[in-house]
């Protein structure tokens, strides 16, 4: 289900990866750069870290009609700002206005238009509260850049306070809604079916709540002791991220089961 695209873009779209791998990006972030045949200005998805080599790579493919922003994320936004300068000062449109440069921040019902590309906003929250994914159709042809909201390769972190598990759920479910669509991730390979995965993710987690309830039934009551039970073998390069999703795995469970918690924070992503 889902499987990987076998080479697998439109000739519409262009992968310029960052050079930043590690166990969090993966091979790195996926820079996409979109471009109706015939057209001169083109659109930037995700312009990845701030790092010089790769900005200048991507205005090589300019011009830009914008710039769009998955999430607030330093590996998808930090190069954002310095890209719009050396483009001259396209505009960077994102959900959370903190990302916003010379535009207005996006509005999850808005579809943008122009130099024959069709982008609709999906208000995706869940990984960050600022998640978007975007729909684009070219022609007959459509894709869904997913950001971190869906990977190309193993889970995606629930960034808890930032991030919300019951809302990430509600986005996985409103992904399963577009069957045989193209997904584009942020990190990983692209894969042919966006349903698909999005079913495998909600799957996993809910696979993954039945194990968080056994670990608190035998007693866990943080998130460091549901990780010591659940995630035995966590390499510690990455706990952190095990703990913020430990931390959202008990934050939900707590509401879906009517217990008092403390409100969720909606500070700036981490």
């Amino acid at each position: 289900m889902g499987g990987v695209a076998p080479n697998g873009l439109p000739g519409w779209v262009t992968l310029l990866r960052a050079p930043n791998p590690g166990p969090m990006t993966l091979d790195g972030t996926n820079t996409w750069v979109l471009r109706a045949p015939g057209e001169t200005y083109g659109v930037v998805i995700d312009p990845g870290p701030l790092d010089e080599g790769h900005l200048r790579r991507i205005a090589d493919h300019g011009p830009y009609q914008f710039i769009l922003i998955t999430h607030g994320h330093h590996d998808h936004v930090e190069g954002a700002a310095r890209l719009s300068e050396i483009l001259g000062g396209a505009a960077v449109l994102a959900a959370d206005p903190a990302h916003c440069v010379a535009g207005e921040p996006l509005d999850p019902r808005e579809h943008l238009g122009g130099s024959g590309l069709e982008v609709e906003v999906l208000d995706t929250p869940g990984h960050t509260s600022d998640s978007v994914c975007f729909l684009v159709r070219q022609g007959d042809s459509r894709a869904m850049f997913t950001g971190d909201t869906i990977l190309g390769r193993g889970t995606t972190v629930v960034a808890h306070p930032d991030g919300d598990l019951g809302a990430y759920l509600g986005s996985l479910d409103r992904l399963r809604a577009y069957e045989n669509v193209l997904m584009l991730p942020g990190h990983g390979p692209s894969r042919i079916d966006v349903s698909a995965v999005a079913t495998e993710y909600r799957d996993h987690r809910r696979e993954r709540l039945a194990q968080v309830e056994a670990a608190i039934t035998a007693g866990a009551r943080t998130a460091e002791e549901v990780v010591d039970i659940v995630y035995p073998d966590i390499d510690p390069a990455v706990r952190f991220a095990a703990l913020w999703s430990a931390a959202a795995q008990l934050d939900y469970l707590n509401h879906k089961n009517g217990e008092s918690r403390t409100p969720t924070s909606r500070l700036d992503p981490l």
